[in-house]
């Protein structure tokens, strides 16, 4: 009798767990979504100052740099400063060894003394033939004969007079000082080298360079530059200030760009953008590395959105079919047979309470092969919302159209932006209060 019972309670039980199996089936069933849910993170459209800058890298140099060499070529006879120092206007930089300089004015004085001789001995002999030629005791040859000796040394004595002054100057100028106020940058020689002077070979000696007044000069690709103009403000880090931000203004943008080989293709083109610097720091040196962020443009109090948020895709995708298959969308029989030139566009996922069609230029347009499903209570859903963007931040879109402050939209994560969420999908948020 008990084991009569036993069996009969046994099937009841199996009958009553395969009948409740079968509910859950049917209730899964009934639920079931088969495209899979992706977690992703959101944000609401929220109002921000949206600044664009235009990033360089380049060196400070000073704004007034001068450049001291020698008129003529001379012994260095001493250097009476050092790198480093700060010089005025007008003191004393260097001697040159003037007894070289001395001879060659004493040579040059004595040339001078002998063309002036000469020119009245030729004046005297000129008068006495046209005297004698008016007597009718000389000819027209001997004459203009007289008369030419007469200019050529003339001639002379003018050339010698200017040797003159360009060696008293070169004798004056044996005595270097310095053109402005500055810092002495550097010294390119020694007392005892040859300074070399010359209109064609310039010596340089040494570099006085005002500290006071610095600026960046950067490269900025050819793509950037356009955005760029005179008087834009520009933040300027220095790599030996750590943690500090200077600031400078747009002074100089070239017109001729700069054209740089890297390996045997490649080829970048810039142009040099110069920043004059409005903070200057103590103990800046030229040739420091620094790098620039301009500011090209400024949007206060504009809707914007996280640069993250916004993707790519063809125009159209809402009507692409979400398949099974590796979770591959796949592109519907009618799309296949006409096929047509990819329009792309720029758009963002908007959160939806429910599936439905796509908010394009002020219409909500019908999707194809939308089925019906049955999703549980609360369920988010994701939607293609085309936008148009302005300028951009380091971190965000000015938004121009397409949504509405508060707005609920994806930000992340960066694969789930990029390429696995699609028109209607199914999504899990956190950080749905996320401001």
């Amino acid at each position: 009798m008990i084991k009569k019972l036993y069996k009969k309670n046994k099937k009841l039980f199996i009958s009553g767990f395969i009948g409740l199996l079968i509910i859950l089936i049917i209730v899964g069933n009934i639920f079931r979504d088969d495209s899979e849910v992706i977690n992703v993170e959101t944000e609401k459209v929220s109002r921000k100052t949206i600044i664009q800058k235009v990033n360089a890298s380049g060196k400070i140099q000073p704004e007034s740099e001068v450049k001291i060499s020698a008129t003529s070529s001379a012994i260095i006879d001493s250097i009476t400063v050092v790198e480093g120092e700060y010089v005025k206007k007008n003191q004393h930089l260097i001697s040159l060894d003037r007894k070289q300089l001395q001879a060659n004015v004493d040579q040059v004085t004595s040339a001078v003394r002998s063309a002036t001789a000469r020119v009245k001995q030729d004046k005297a002999n000129k008068e006495r033939v046209e005297r004698i030629y008016e007597q009718g005791l000389a000819s027209d040859q001997e004459l203009e004969v007289a008369q030419a000796t007469y200019e050529i040394s003339k001639s002379q004595l003018d050339q010698s007079r200017a040797s003159l002054l360009v060696s008293q100057d070169a004798l004056d100028k044996a005595r270097l000082v310095s053109p402005q106020n500055g810092i002495v940058t550097k010294i390119n020689k020694e007392a005892g080298e040859m300074a070399m002077g010359g209109m064609f070979s310039l010596d340089v000696l040494m570099i006085i360079a005002d500290l006071s007044r610095m600026e960046v000069i950067v490269d900025v690709n050819e793509n950037d530059v356009v955005s760029i103009s005179i008087g834009d403000t520009s933040e300027i880090e220095i790599d030996a200030y750590i943690d500090t931000v200077f600031y400078g203004v747009v002074s100089e943008i070239a017109h001729m760009a700069e054209t740089s080989s890297f390996g045997s293709q490649e080829q970048v083109t810039n142009f040099k953008v110069k920043i004059r610097m409005l903070d200057v720091p103590t103990n800046i040196r030229p040739g420091m590395s620094a790098t620039a962020n301009i500011i090209t443009d400024v949007r206060k109090n504009a809707l914007a959105i996280p640069i993250q948020s916004l993707t790519v895709r063809e125009f159209g995708s809402e009507n692409k079919l979400f398949g099974k298959d590796n979770n591959k969308w796949k592109k519907d029989e009618e799309s296949d047979s006409n096929p047509k030139k990819k329009e792309l566009e720029e758009l963002v996922f908007i959160i939806a309470d429910k599936q439905g069609g796509v908010l394009r230029n002020g219409e909500i347009s019908k999707v194809k092969n939308l089925k019906e499903k049955k999703y549980k209570r609360g369920s988010q859903f994701v939607h293609i919302r085309p936008v148009e963007v302005g300028i951009s931040s380091e971190n965000h879109y000015e938004l121009l159209g397409g949504l509405n402050e508060d707005d609920l939209i994806v930000i992340g994560n960066y694969k789930a932006v990029s390429k696995e969420l699609k028109h209607n999908m199914q999504v899990n948020t956190k950080d749905d209060d996320k401001e």
